[in-house]
């Protein structure tokens, strides 16, 4: 028997609590499904990282989120987001990701590796930091390199290359560094990104002016060798040690699950097809929140700038089972 549901929320990270609470305040049935944890993406952070959003752009479900400064840290993003699941009673099921998607006359039909759901109405807020934007270059696949950060101490001592010039690899670049290893940065731009953490920025490059850190600018890495790296730069080809490359060159959406679904994207950047007074994609029924309708652009959406997602959406949805 499978259950049914007028609503299945896939992802219950920031936009898909803000939707499952919109649905529950609604009267909707709903369900939501996520292949890992609570705000799995947030949970997979660094672990000492810190929003550049203030504590109070985050909030969501009409529930304020006081955080010991203006910015708050992972830690306490993950304990908000869990008092609002408690508070509200959400229904998720954890460790439930979708494989595959059928629409079968009215209904949409979804299967988990344990369950299978039915739907009237499908919310896709799958984010976009589940596939790294790889170097594709030989070597890549070696376990020295990682496109993920948790914590500096696993690099106390080590020799490490990381590739990016944006927040992250700022933020990855001084921690490590901080903790005794010897970084080299390798970025494809000839200058960081300037809209770095302002409390970020000035550290980095004073560290780099100062040769306590090295970087090589409008540079690439070519090939990854056990022990060596290979760094083509605007000088000419440069060799050095390396015993970790962290690549911190960003993530996007998960874009063959969406086509999987019917879901057409702009050929140039990926953007999805969609409404965006409802945000119902060109598959009727199924709607997409939060960064993923930005395609490729994911640094244009921000938790801050998505909660008003949900009233769109279920609003949609209460005017469709209304005949409206």
């Amino acid at each position: 028997m499978q259950d049914n549901y007028d609503l299945i929320i896939i992802g219950a990270g920031p936009t898909g609590i803000s939707c499952a609470i919109a649905a529950q305040k609604a009267g909707i049935n709903y369900l939501v499904l996520e292949k890992g944890v609570l705000v799995n993406s947030i949970y997979n952070f660094p672990t000492n990282m810190t929003f550049f959003s203030t504590s109070k752009k985050l909030e969501i479900g009409e529930i304020p989120f006081i955080s010991h400064s203006e910015k708050p840290t992972r830690k306490e993003a993950l304990e908000y987001y869990r008092r609002l699941s408690e508070k509200y009673e959400l229904n998720i099921h954890y460790r439930s990701r979708v494989h595959i998607v059928k629409k079968q006359g009215s209904f949409f039909h979804l299967t988990t590796e344990r369950k299978k759901f039915l739907a009237s109405n499908i919310i896709v807020c799958t984010g976009f930091y589940d596939v790294p934007r790889m170097l594709s270059v030989t070597g890549e696949l070696l376990p020295k390199v990682r496109h993920y950060y948790d914590d500096a101490h696993p690099y106390i001592s080590s020799k490490i290359i990381v590739v990016g010039g944006a927040n992250s690899a700022c933020d990855v670049a001084l921690e490590t560094w901080g903790k005794g290893a010897e970084v080299t940065m390798v970025v494809r731009k000839e200058e960081l990104y300037p809209k770095v953490k302002y409390w970020i920025l000035p550290n980095i490059q004073n560290r780099i002016k100062e040769g306590s850190i090295k970087a090589y600018f409008s540079s690439e890495i070519i090939e990854i060798r056990k022990h060596e790296v290979d760094i083509r730069t605007p000088e000419g080809l440069v060799t050095i040690e390396n015993d970790f490359v962290l690549s911190m060159t960003g993530y996007k959406p998960d874009f063959e699950f969406l086509k999987s679904l019917g879901i057409e994207l702009d050929p140039e950047h990926k953007i999805p097809t969609y409404n965006p007074n409802t945000l119902e994609s060109n598959i009727p029924g199924i709607y997409l929140a939060g960064v993923i309708i930005a395609g490729e652009h994911t640094s244009n959406l921000f938790i801050e700038n998505t909660r008003d997602h949900a009233d769109l959406i279920i609003q949609d949805i209460k005017r469709t089972r209304q005949g409206i």
